[in-house]
């Protein structure tokens, strides 16, 4: 079976052939071993990964953006991050002998060219998420998190992710879009006023807390600035959803969910007992999803015989 489509076949021969590692993970079969796979998001800033065994979740993790060269010498290398240094060694991965099935949505086309080429992979579109109600621009992410809640949370759902841009999504228990809105992320509105101001610093989300509403010293008077305008425009939004669905519960996810979280906590603590971080949200909904176009396709074949 080839790996890679036509025009990656000639740059296989730039890169030695992995070895045989000595702990190995298998596929499914009918004996019941699990089957590795692997999920990925491929969101504005970054790469998120997940490594699943059968339906769990194993572990998960970001990298940069990947051009083609680096993806072909990770494809030839058999997803071995370590050895591609890509990732620490101190994240335990499998080192498969069969190579994994890679199942992945996209807001970057770009990105997305790059890693059709690997024929093992599966490209989730708008159009494959069950999630009705929605319009043509909106972004698989945020689609496949939605539904994703709605399955988790069995009714209405509203889903905030804390990435590049701060979403929110809702959708109700029949899994149609209710709507969403986007306003510029944490770590976005942070770097904006570092980069484009002479005078003003660039302040990370690791380094600031909740301050004084009336700060004293810049670096608070920014903090102050983007953390509550962030607090009170989730309080509006959380408040309006909360009139339509009382119970709904709230799903933060993204890289800076738990930060966003505790936020919101602070800010809002009426609100705890309905927030749930779900930073892998995306691929709880990618694993119930695969699960049913796995078993979609099973049905079709016995249909067939």
């Amino acid at each position: 079976m080839r790996l890679f489509s036509t025009d990656l076949t000639s740059s296989l021969n730039k890169f030695s052939s992995p070895q045989r590692n000595r702990q190995s993970f298998r596929k499914r079969s009918d004996s019941g071993k699990s089957e590795q796979w692997l999920g990925l998001s491929i969101g504005n800033s970054r790469l998120h990964w997940a490594w699943f065994s059968g339906n769990v979740l194993q572990s998960s993790w970001d990298t940069c953006h990947l051009d083609a060269f680096s993806i072909q010498r990770l494809i030839i290398n058999q997803f071995n991050f370590h050895r591609c240094q890509l990732l620490d060694e101190s994240v335990e991965l499998p080192q498969w002998e069969n190579m994994p099935d890679l199942w992945l949505i996209s807001v970057v086309p770009h990105q997305t060219q790059f890693w059709q080429q690997y024929l093992r992979s599966h490209v989730l579109t708008l159009q494959d998420i069950p999630l009705t109600e929605t319009y043509s621009t909106l972004g698989g992410d945020r689609a496949i998190a939605a539904w994703g809640a709605v399955q988790l949370g069995l009714g209405a759902a509203l889903v905030i992710d804390c990435g590049t841009a701060l979403t929110l999504t809702g959708a109700d228990g029949a899994g149609s879009l209710i709507g969403g809105a986007i306003l510029p992320g944490l770590r976005l509105q942070l770097q904006s006023l570092g980069q484009s101001t002479a005078a003003l610093p660039t302040l990370m989300p690791d380094n600031i807390a909740l301050p004084n509403r009336w700060a004293m010293n810049t670096a608070e008077s920014i903090s102050s600035g983007v953390l509550y305008s962030i607090a009170s425009s989730m309080n509006g939004f959380i408040q309006d959803w909360l009139t339509r669905f009382p119970s709904s519960p709230i799903f933060i996810t993204g890289g800076d969910a738990i930060f966003i979280t505790n936020l919101i906590r602070q800010y809002l603590p009426h609100l705890s007992s309905q927030l749930r971080t779900e930073p892998n949200l995306a691929f709880l909904g990618m694993n119930v999803l695969r699960q049913q176009q796995l078993a979609q396709r099973l049905n079709d074949q016995r249909l067939k015989r």
